[in-house]
């Protein structure tokens, strides 16, 4: 380790509301802070078991070797005490100090902090004291290549010791999970997995249970090359318990884990969501997942209200560090909808499908303010128009909870009739306010699609744009609103998509009803047989 000189500042100063400072504690030439490059070590604070100084501010910072993790943890602790640690504190991060989004927790008084196994090479303590009240202060060991340990915060990523490569022999390990403070159960995704087989995972197996010992609840045991089920924990904690026997190994496992609010899956029609801690800065080393999905026949209309990620790579100008991706069809094996990062307003994104998944990722420093989204779910429907009326159809399944009454064409008088497997609205042009426009020198005729989803006293009513072009007959739908008017104010055509991916729809009945069309060749085949009796007429006489 290479000591730094202890060096307290502003000595003999009072502060507001603490009373009168006192002499420094801090010896000339004591060792306070440094870099810690061995496989194991203890650190502690200035002059421990003594009281530590005043106006001091230490920073280890722990390095091992590349690919290898450390586990931290405090055999004595006592800092000055405040309820939100102003004064005295020690700070624990996962990687270099610099970096808020590395911050695994700030703490002070008697109650010392858990043991944390790190995510990566890299650990940073930081011990800052003010002028006032001194303590005996800490005293904390490292190793590395920790085997199991206490991890927090919103994911993670574990590893069987070794892995890739073979894991060892006669190897137990631990990994106790908590989720953050007002966090939610945790979600448990192994990635990889290879390890001994047998009946009853009786020689190597990994033992998941629901809760931070293994008293809990065990939630399932496994071993041979098929990989585990994602596991969603009934508690804040979760224990993962790795054993192998004495012969015969395996390439072992990956797993990710995720809390609440990394990990969610939506299905409401319309919703909203951000990424962790927002808006104050996102954590690093996460990977966090929504998925949206929503009924048959549905396309998922994504807006982003905000977004402050990490900037572009400035070798390839691509998002290589923090970025969120959207994915259809709801894994990260669909098709790319898109990939953002830094600043970017990106347009909306309507999704192929019903079904969306949005992935955060963020390395191991700078972070962010993140990103705020709201989505939409967009009816599917169908939109025709002859010179003189509308024909709209929607699939019932689609609006399976709501009345015909709640879906109408101007007015509430306008309101869809249910014929076969679909809600049906028929309507002419001077009926169900519609009206007629100047758009681009082209006469056009609009109305507006109201669907309501309201229930009890959220007033939920979404808006559609209908318009037809008579002389080409040609109509289109517009998205004008879904919940939030101020949110979706941006509309956007979404009748080719509808209808080159839906299932095509029963369409014989508009087609038979062009009244106008037929009127229209019933007056030329009149005015023929005028002609013909009057040129007939005028021969005979």
């Amino acid at each position: 380790m290479e000591p730094v000189l202890c060096t307290p500042s502003l000595l003999f100063q009072s502060s507001p509301g603490k009373g009168t400072s006192h002499p420094p504690l801090c010896p000339p030439g004591i060792k306070c802070g440094g870099v810690l490059s061995a496989p194991s070590g203890n650190f502690s604070s200035p002059n421990f078991p003594g009281l530590y100084p005043y106006e001091t501010e230490c920073t280890w910072l722990i390095v091992v070797a590349e690919g290898s993790s450390i586990l931290l943890s405090f055999s004595h602790f006592e800092l000055e005490y405040h309820t939100t640690c102003a004064y005295d504190y020690l700070q624990v991060y996962n990687g270099a100090a610099q970096d808020r989004g590395n911050l695994l927790g700030t703490f002070c008084g008697r109650s010392p902090p858990p043991p944390f196994s790190s995510a990566w090479h890299v650990m940073a303590v930081v011990f800052r004291s003010d002028r006032h009240v001194a303590k005996r202060g800490f005293s904390a060991a490292y190793r590395k290549d920790a085997c199991g340990g206490q991890l927090t915060g919103l994911s993670g990523e574990i590893t069987s010791p070794r892995y890739p490569e073979s894991y060892p022999n006669d190897a137990e390990c631990r990994w106790s999970i908590g989720a953050p403070d007002g966090g939610a159960p945790l979600t448990l995704v192994f990635v990889d997995f290879q390890v001994e087989g047998g009946q009853g995972c009786g020689f190597d197996y990994v033992a998941v249970f629901d809760g931070p010992t293994a008293a809990a609840p065990r939630l399932g045991r496994y071993c041979g090359s098929a990989r585990p089920p994602r596991t969603v924990s009934s508690t804040l904690h979760l224990l993962i318990l790795f054993k192998s026997d004495y012969n015969i190994g395996g390439r072992g496992f990956k797993a990710h884990f995720y809390s609440g609010e990394c990990q969610e899956v939506f299905t409401a029609i319309k919703g909203n969501f951000s990424s962790p801690r927002y808006p104050n800065f996102y954590p690093n080393n996460l990977k966090c997942q929504w998925s949206i999905q929503l009924p048959p026949g549905y396309r998922v209309r994504i807006f982003f209200l905000d977004m402050d990620l990490e900037g572009r790579s400035s070798l390839t100008g691509g998002c290589d560090y923090d970025h969120v991706a959207a994915f259809d069809g709801g894994a990260e094996n669909g098709s790319l909808l898109g990939q953002w990062c830094g600043q970017e307003s990106p347009a909306p994104v309507t999704s192929p499908s019903n079904r969306v998944l949005l992935v955060l990722h963020t390395d191991r420093n700078t972070a962010r303010r993140g990103f705020s989204i709201t989505y939409v779910g967009v009816v599917p429907m169908n939109v025709s128009c002859t010179r003189t009326d509308f024909h709209i159809q929607i699939p019932v399944q689609s609006l399976a909870q709501l009345e015909r009454n709640r879906i109408y064409l101007g007015t509430p008088s306008c309101a869809a009739q249910v014929v076969g497997r679909n809600f049906k609205i028929h309507t002419r042009f001077d009926t169900c306010g519609a009206e007629s426009q100047k758009r681009n020198n082209t006469s056009v005729i609009v109305s507006t699609l109201y669907i309501d989803f309201s229930a009890g006293d959220q007033e939920d009513i979404h808006q559609y744009e209908v318009q037809c072009e008579p002389k080409r007959k040609e109509a289109s739908v517009t998205l004008i609103t879904g919940s939030d008017p101020s949110r979706l104010s941006q509309a956007e055509n979404l009748l080719d998509a509808q209808q080159r991916e839906e299932e095509a729809m029963d369409t014989r009945e508009v087609k038979s009803q062009d009244t106008s069309d037929i009127v229209f060749i019933s007056i030329c085949i009149l005015a023929g047989l005028l002609m013909v009796i009057a040129v007939v007429g005028l021969v005979l006489l």
